[in-house]
């Protein structure tokens, strides 16, 4: 039905295009379009679903987007923090090292740990493998102060020996730390009033008294070890085929 003046009634759909959308022509036309569009999308130098990360980031989401893209903000954040410098070489530590250099033990040397405290601790190959066995009971810790005591005694340096002793003080001494080593409450108070103004010579006494928990302690259990006595027992054959 049309209406007065010859037009199409109001609601009526538009007339069809000459080619059906159904047809074989009209399939055609329309996958040229569809390639169109994505040809347009694709353009030179970009990046499927770019565009959607960039708004992304733009607006700040990063910690919150479902992306795992190179692109987004919160993982560059981790990559600059990964790039970071190492510690300024200033930054001292008293970590030491697996073991202390010294040439193998001789039989004689190694007899002589026997006799006394003071010949095993004398020798840098004596601390390492009284260490190594102090290691098997868990209390390394004992032997790793005195040796920071030792390096601290060395020091003329001011304010090395500050930044050492509140070193030692935090690895060994603190209660906090899980490597701390047993002291009497005495010898505790008398460290924490020094700490104000700390010298070469402040943990004297905790050292001694280390020393002599090792003498008394573990010092008798490492003569009658498997590890000492291999040792000389491997010493000792050396000897009698040379």
């Amino acid at each position: 039905m049309r209406t007065a003046n010859g037009g199409q009634p109001a609601g009526a759909s538009p007339p069809a295009s000459p080619v059906d959308a159904g047809s074989p022509m009209g399939s055609e036309r329309t996958e040229m379009r569809k390639r169109q569009t994505c040809t347009g999308s694709d353009a030179p130098g970009s990046i499927p679903g770019q565009q959607g990360v960039e708004s992304r980031g733009s607006n700040n989401a990063c910690c919150f987007c479902w992306c795992c893209c190179c692109s987004c903000s919160c993982l560059t954040v981790r990559n600059q923090e990964d790039q970071r410098p190492p510690r300024a070489s200033h930054e001292l530590s008293t970590d030491t090292p697996t073991c202390e250099e010294s040439p193998t033990p001789t039989l004689e040397e190694v007899s002589a740990w026997a006799q006394s405290f003071d010949n095993l601790m004398v020798t840098p190959a004596g601390r390492n493998v009284f260490r190594e066995f102090l290691r098997t009971e868990f209390s390394e810790e004992n032997m790793l102060f005195w040796m920071a005591c030792e390096e601290l005694k060395k020091e003329a340096n001011k304010s090395i020996i500050e930044e050492k002793a509140r070193i030692i003080y935090e690895d060994y001494i603190s209660i906090l730390s899980p490597k701390e080593v047993s002291l009497d409450s005495r010898v505790r108070e008398v460290i924490n009033r020094n700490m104000v103004d700390p010298s070469q010579h402040i943990f004297d006494d905790a050292q001694l008294q280390i020393y002599t928990l090792m003498h008394r302690d573990s010092y008798p259990r490492f003569m009658n070890s498997a590890l000492y006595k291999d040792l000389l027992q491997s010493l000792s054959k050396k000897s009698v085929e040379a």
